[in-house]
């Protein structure tokens, strides 16, 4: 594209952004695909990029301040070849994860799929030369499982993109400075996502942080989220941007924290009625780092579970693969014992809403049908009081398998009693509601 057409395309968009934008009108379609996406409740994520080459996160080329040119040259090296779309598939399915959401371009600007966009992807620059992303789409519908893609609006390498708080000392020069190029570059990125890997559940954006310390940047990303709908009506689209749902958004993203908590200062946010995600690691980091083997124990993972679902929303549990394309075995090792608790009890979770009463202390409560799910958590006492008003017609204990007596308090609810339900990461009573 010469320099002419590319003046012009930008100018034209920047008429179409000054003209008022309609409200947002999701296609039924799309409605569907957020029901669904609720019903899943539980999805890998998963960093990988040439980052996972120096082992020490995926922020590793801002955080060192590694020079752009010197930190392409990993691509040169980049050969996993111990990669296999099938055994992450089926490593996530024995998990019990519905879908996984997976980097497609990270901040270090590095396209994980083919693209005629930049040379500098996996493809074009690396010996390994295929396409993770299409081994991932064609595994992911063989087996009906679903595939999100996450986008990075950050970029380290490029020139073009406009400098934020992150990437200052890369070594780009800065002399091509020019977003109507760039947001030009992206929208036809995602036009090849969408258009040659398949139905997409959801585009996943990261980094409208980047530029706080610029108020009056505009990202345009209205712009972006309807191209999007206008080439998959039903694909979501979500944002982590930390701030309050934005017009065109479908999905509602919460970083390192449940929605309505905020203990890593990012999630502040108001909570909307799109469907929720919250995102949060297995280990410490995002992408691979060999010395963080401080993992999260399987009932500490299957508690934040229960938690997000408790708060009506699906957890994105992260992993970052190994350089040669494996997963972590003690990664592996921890989805296999949630799949394993999710083949027990997860018809607590699956296909759920958050239930009748908000979380407290002593665990969470989740609704299906006339069905009311305790999730009790943390409770030491031999009973519990929930303000349940409606009639109990029928009350079972999931762990044991055995009924379960209630007594009921006046005009305030009823009392559960414990008494031999066997201390476990989360003891289940369901009760069937009139």
């Amino acid at each position: 594209m010469n320099r002419f057409i590319t003046l012009l395309i930008a100018a034209l968009m920047v008429v179409a952004s000054a003209r008022p934008q309609q409200a947002y009108v999701p296609s039924a379609d799309n409605l569907a695909a957020r029901e669904q996406f609720r019903d899943a409740k539980f999805g890998i994520f998963i960093h990988w990029g040439l980052y996972a080459m120096l082992a020490s996160g995926e922020w590793t080329m801002t955080n060192r301040n590694i020079n752009y040119a010197e930190y392409q040259k990993l691509a040169n090296a980049f050969y996993p070849h111990a990669f296999d779309a099938k055994q992450w598939v089926d490593a996530f399915k024995d998990a019990g994860a519905q879908y996984m959401c997976f980097t497609s371009r990270h901040h270090e600007g590095f396209s994980m799929f083919k693209t005629e966009e930049s040379d500098y992807n996996i493809v074009d620059a690396t010996p390994y030369g295929k396409d993770v992303v299409k081994m991932l789409a064609d595994e992911c519908h063989r087996q009906n499982f679903g595939l999100n893609l996450y986008y990075s609006l950050v970029d380290w390498w490029r020139d073009d993109y406009p400098r934020g708080r992150t990437g200052l000392e890369t070594g780009r020069p800065g002399k091509d400075i020019d977003y109507d190029h760039y947001y030009e570059f992206m929208r036809r990125q995602l036009t090849e996502l969408l258009t040659h890997y398949g139905p997409i559940g959801a585009i996943w954006f990261d980094g409208m942080w980047d530029q706080d310390e610029n108020p009056d940047f505009d990202w345009r990303m209205r712009g972006l989220y309807d191209h999007i709908h206008s080439l998959q009506p039903a694909c979501l689209v979500g944002n982590n941007h930390h701030l309050a749902a934005i017009e065109g958004e479908d999905m509602q993203i919460f970083e390192r924290d449940l929605p309505g908590e905020n203990t890593a200062g990012m999630s502040g946010q108001d909570i909307s009625t799109l469907p929720l995600e919250t995102c949060n690691t297995m280990n410490g980091m995002w992408g691979y780092k060999i010395t963080d083997l401080d993992y999260k124990s399987a009932d500490d993972l299957v508690r934040y579970l229960v938690g997000a679902a408790g708060r009506d929303g699906n957890l994105l549990l992260n992993i970052g693969p190994q350089p040669d394309g494996r997963l972590p075995q003690v990664a592996v090792d921890r989805l296999h014992e949630m799949g394993q608790w999710l083949r027990k009890y997860g018809e607590s979770i699956y296909g759920t809403r958050g239930g009748d009463i908000p979380p407290h202390n002593w665990g969470v409560s989740t609704r299906k049908g006339d069905v009311l799910y305790l999730h009790i958590t943390n409770c030491p006492d031999s009973c519990l009081f929930v303000p349940v008003m409606q009639k109990v017609v029928a009350s079972k204990c999931l762990n044991t398998g055995n009924k379960v007596a209630i007594h009921k308090v006046k005009d305030r609810g009823i009392v559960v009693d414990l008494t031999g339900i066997p201390a476990e990461t989360d003891r289940i009573i369901a009760l069937t509601l009139k």
